[in-house]
């Protein structure tokens, strides 16, 4: 599939069928096994990122692409960074905008539509956590071509690992219950992705940060570098 084709079904999967999924898992409220696993993995995630930028962000702008819900962006410009927030899904950024905290209103712009739109502007900073996780490595550098002229810093993504174990997950389709199963995730690795930049001409480097693990979430941090 091409990556509008995928963009597109991504954006059908939370518009229409998981919007209510994924505005009670990025809440506080009571959510079942595996899911509390998914919460707690993404929790988990969210900090490693965070762990990965300068403690005071003063100043530096910051894409979140793939903002879902906005706990990402709140977190950024609670440090103090200008955010533009972005997801493919107007249901969730209207959660995220009224979940924003009134204090906070001013650093944050929430847009609904394409990551890789030129309009969003240029950044320090990019971060897309598990937003990439339906594309394939052709694809994925193909995000990373579109973003890299407007990046100045580093971006900071994640993907499935490419384990035996989320492979026969995901073939299975069990990580949630059919009525919210997501469009398919593609297991990959930092190799894969560099192979697929080369390929594309993509100028840059990508590196491996760290895995989380928690129960049915097992999600892998890399860094672009343009």
């Amino acid at each position: 599939m091409t990556y509008v084709a995928t963009r597109d079904r991504v954006e059908h999967y939370f518009d229409r069928t998981a919007t209510k999924t994924w505005e009670r898992l990025t809440s506080d409220a009571p959510v079942s096994g595996i899911r509390a696993t998914v919460r707690a993995g993404r929790d988990r995630m969210r900090d490693l990122i965070l762990a990965q930028l300068p403690p005071d962000l003063t100043g530096a702008s910051f894409l979140d692409a793939g903002c879902g819900t906005g706990a990402l962006a709140v977190e950024l410009a609670g440090r103090g960074a200008d955010v533009v927030a972005v997801d493919i899904s107007p249901e969730l950024i209207k959660i995220a905008e009224k979940r924003c905290p009134d204090g906070l209103a001013g650093r944050i712009r929430f847009a609904s539509g394409d990551m890789l739109d030129e309009s969003h502007g240029h950044f320090d900073y990019i971060v897309a956590m598990d937003s990439l996780i339906y594309y394939e490595p052709a694809m994925i550098a193909q995000v990373l071509g579109g973003l890299r002229p407007r990046l100045g810093t580093s971006m900071i993504f994640t993907v499935p690992p490419k384990t035996m174990l989320l492979t026969a997950m995901w073939r299975t389709g069990k990580l949630f219950p059919h009525s919210d199963r997501s469009p398919t995730m593609v297991p990959q690795s930092a190799r894969q992705i560099g192979h697929a930049m080369a390929e594309a001409s993509t100028a840059g480097s990508v590196r491996e940060i760290e895995r989380v693990t928690s129960g049915f979430y097992i999600s892998t941090a890399l860094e672009f570098a343009p």
